[in-house]
């Protein structure tokens, strides 16, 4: 297994790329906490701060996929850094004209969402570049899961760690500025700067006139609202057995099942059609939330929860090998940022959705919500299957000395995104 992700980590420029990505996504993968705390220290109440929140998450939900168009059109290093400098000027407005203006502070925020960099459907674009043989691809995308894990576990502690050192004020501002440091790393290393996309048909709908990206699109919303809604269930079952302390631990676990699961899936070359395998693993990620429902001490329900968490990690990776498989030629950075997107808007309507379910019913019927959205993606995906099989093998994989230096085309790999 080691030796897997080391392979991959060894190869020039793996590492950078990476921990530069991470680095910079840091200000989104804490936004909502730091400005939930801001909002609080500047004497806002909580409907405040969810809104601004949520005006963030709505703008960053509607920017990703243009900038994900634009980095397909122009190159990384003219749209990524450009847009990082934006994100955080536009915070920076933010955390020193604070909440009095409200028209600014929203405009503040939402302009700080709009231009959050696509950093992410980014490094998955260069991976290909950077990895010569399709099961490196693979692996990374699984590394690439698990680091995501690893960040949006740490990203709060960070949070709190600036606001225990200096200030809320200050936890935006040096996050936002170590975000720009992180997409500078990234877009001045050799395979950001000679990345190119493939030569595109004009269509406005982009990489949404892909059948089989629409198809993964729709099973994925169903998956984040799965994760979405099991936050707010763990909140409503916390509140009655032990508070915050609990809840705390419940999102740890399913971190922690994240994690494990996402390492020991890369750890392996996997073999047959992706699309069928991602079926068996959404099914395996509803079966695991269904023990949820019985809500057991905190203990026990702590171990469910990282059962619960195990299956999410293969679904994202296996998901990201069907949005390559699937992107129209010169789109692999817009549908891998609708990926984001669609995940993204799956979240909030998880929350949104369950916070009345748990007022009528409590934490049982809250944690069926997470089941039932896993059932439905899973159902989205049978529908599919024939789509999402015949697209992929249709695709038309064109090779040249730019993006095989073997001068021969990976057969089934989509080279769509190659550099």
């Amino acid at each position: 297994m080691a030796v897997g992700y080391l392979e991959i980590l060894r190869a020039r420029h793996a590492t950078r790329l990476l921990a530069g990505t991470l680095v910079g996504r840091l200000p989104n993968a804490t936004a909502a906490i730091a400005i939930m705390l801001f909002v609080r220290a500047e004497g806002g109440s909580y409907s405040l701060a969810g809104a601004l929140v949520a005006a963030y998450a709505v703008a960053n939900a509607v920017g990703h996929p243009v900038l994900g168009r634009l980095v397909d059109l122009y190159g990384q290093p003219r749209v990524q850094l450009p847009a990082a400098v934006l994100s955080a000027l536009a915070m920076a407005v933010f955390a020193f004209a604070g909440i009095g203006p409200l028209p600014l502070a929203y405009a503040a925020v939402a302009a700080a969402g709009l231009f959050t960099p696509p950093l992410e459907g980014g490094l998955r674009a260069l991976w290909s570049s950077v990895l010569r043989r399709e099961d490196q691809v693979h692996r990374a995308y699984a590394m690439d899961a698990v680091a995501q894990e690893v960040m949006f576990a740490v990203g709060p502690l960070l949070v709190t760690a600036c606001v225990s050192l200096w200030s809320e004020r200050a936890a935006l501002l040096v996050l936002n500025a170590v975000g720009v440091l992180g997409a500078l790393w990234v877009v001045v290393s050799p395979p950001s700067r000679a990345w190119r996309s493939a030569p595109r048909e004009a269509h406005w709908l982009g990489a949404l006139r892909s059948p089989g990206l629409l198809a993964m699109l729709s099973a994925f919303l169903f998956v984040g609202i799965a994760l979405g809604s099991i936050t707010v269930a763990s909140v409503a079952y916390a509140d009655d057995n032990g508070g915050d302390a609990v809840y705390g631990w419940l999102m740890a676990a399913l971190g922690i099942g994240a994690l494990i699961g996402g390492v020991v899936y890369g750890a392996r070359q996997w073999t047959g059609e992706p699309a069928r395998r991602l079926r068996v693993l959404v099914a395996l990620l509803a079966v695991c939330y269904l023990p949820l429902t019985l809500l057991p001490g905190p203990v026990a329900m702590t171990l469910l929860t990282v059962l619960a968490g195990v299956f999410l990690a293969p679904v994202i990776a296996c998901a990201f090998v069907l949005v390559d498989r699937h992107a129209p030629r010169g789109t692999v950075t817009e549908a891998f940022s609708w990926l984001v997107t669609t995940f993204t808007v799956g979240t909030a309507a998880g929350t949104g959705l369950t916070g009345p379910v748990v007022e009528a019913g409590g934490a049982g019927w809250g944690f069926v919500v997470p089941g039932a959205a896993g059932a439905v993606s899973l159902l989205v995906l049978l529908a599919t299957g024939g789509v999402l099989v015949t697209s992929a093998r249709g695709a038309v994989v064109a090779s040249s000395s730019e993006n095989d230096p073997n001068r021969a085309a990976e057969p089934r790999f989509s080279s769509g995104d190659r550099a």
